[in-house]
C-alpha cells in the first residue's frame, strides 16, 4: 500500500509492505515538492495492525495540517508502481 498527501508546497508519502521475512515495513518520505529537500525513514512494525495504526495516525495528522490525500494505491497497480519507483529514488 502506498499513500501520498500534499499541501501547496510539501508532500508526505507512506509505503507499507512486507519484506522477504514477512515483517511489515513502514516507510515514510517527506519533503518539498519539486526540490531535493526532505527525508526518508523506515520502521518495522510488530504486526500489520500496528502498521495500519501508524498509517491511520499519520492520515489524521496530515489532514489536521491541511494536507489532502492525492494517492492511495496498492503496489501492484500502475499508480502504486510509479509511486514506489519515486520512493526508491530517495534512498
Amino acid at each position: 500500500m502506498i499513500v501520498r498527501w500534499e499541501s501547496e508546497h510539501d508532500y508526505v508519502l507512506v509505503h507499507l509492505h512486507q519484506d522477504m521475512f514477512g515483517d511489515w515495513i513502514y516507510s515514510r518520505a517527506w519533503g518539498q515538492i519539486g526540490t531535493q529537500y526532505g527525508g526518508l525513514k523506515h520502521a518495522v512494525a510488530d504486526s500489520y495492525d500496528q502498521a495500519m495504526m501508524w498509517v491511520d495516525d499519520l492520515s489524521h495528522i496530515q489532514t489536521a495540517r491541511g494536507y489532502r490525500k492525492v494517492l492511495e494505491a496498492e503496489d501492484d497497480t500502475p499508480e502504486g508502481r510509479h509511486a514506489v519507483a519515486q520512493l526508491s529514488l530517495l534512498d
